[in-house]
């Protein structure tokens, strides 16, 4: 598994299985500038990190959401160029906050796949803390959210207690519940108010669909950079008191 200091390690056929994707959809989003170019290494053979498994991952939700190429390239564009895999993945994970529930059943092998390492019991418990994956009645099958699974597993290896991670979860749900209890009601008072009571303005309509459309990822985009902002800035005080 690479970190986002380490040379990439992963080939174009490793990427695939890691990403659960073909490798001509790799190279097609290579060609349309969607994933940047893998690090070229001896007998030309091209090596991707962990930027392009966030990278390819992002994408899938982006698509899941329903949004084209297009609007994915634009999407993406819009990004700072200098986010690291950790950062790609935080965007991944809240963009697929915005789905409906996505999770699959898989078997441990297939999990471990997904994972890109061997999941011990304690590797297990941790990301079930996290919210990343649940037990199930069968032996050795986990409903597993695919959005949070890469970050969980980044995180694994994060000397964090057991204990801490479910006190930062509850933190993190209240706080997110909060606002996206205060974005619905700003949205009803201050956009849908006004749209029902114009709603037989054939172009207010199209409008509206339109917004509605573009509006998730703006969203998302405005939460997460917010979020970063600020939590450097904390980070930052912290240090600077300790």
């Amino acid at each position: 598994m690479t970190t986002d200091t380490e040379e990439p390690t992963l080939t174009v056929d490793e990427l695939a299985a890691r990403a659960g994707v073909t490798v001509r959809t790799i190279r097609f989003y290579g060609t349309k500038g969607l994933l940047p170019p893998p690090a070229i290494g001896p007998r030309r053979v091209g090596h991707y990190g962990q930027e392009h498994l966030s990278r390819l991952a992002l994408i899938e939700e982006l698509q899941h959401q329903g949004m084209t190429l297009a609007a994915i390239e634009r999407y993406l564009e819009q990004l700072p160029p200098d986010l690291s895999a950790h950062d790609l993945a935080i965007h991944r994970a809240v963009v697929a906050s915005w789905a409906p529930d996505s999770a699959e059943d898989m078997a441990l092998p297939g999990l471990e796949r997904r994972a890109g390492r061997a999941l011990s019991e304690e590797d297990l418990d941790r990301l079930a803390a996290m919210g990343v994956l649940a037990r199930t009645e069968a032996p050795e099958t986990f409903r597993v959210d695919p959005g949070l699974l890469r970050l969980g597993v980044q995180l694994l290896d994060v000397p964090i207690a057991h204990e801490t991670i479910l006190a930062a979860r509850t933190v993190l749900m209240e706080h997110t519940r909060s606002a996206a209890h205060e974005l619905s009601r700003l949205f009803r008072d201050e956009v849908w108010g006004p749209y029902r009571e114009r709603e037989s303005d054939p172009e207010h309509v199209a409008a509206m669909r339109s917004l509605s459309a573009h509006m998730q990822p703006m969203v998302v985009q405005a939460l997460v950079t917010a979020f970063q902002r600020s939590l450097k800035e904390e980070l930052r005080v912290w240090l600077k008191e300790s």
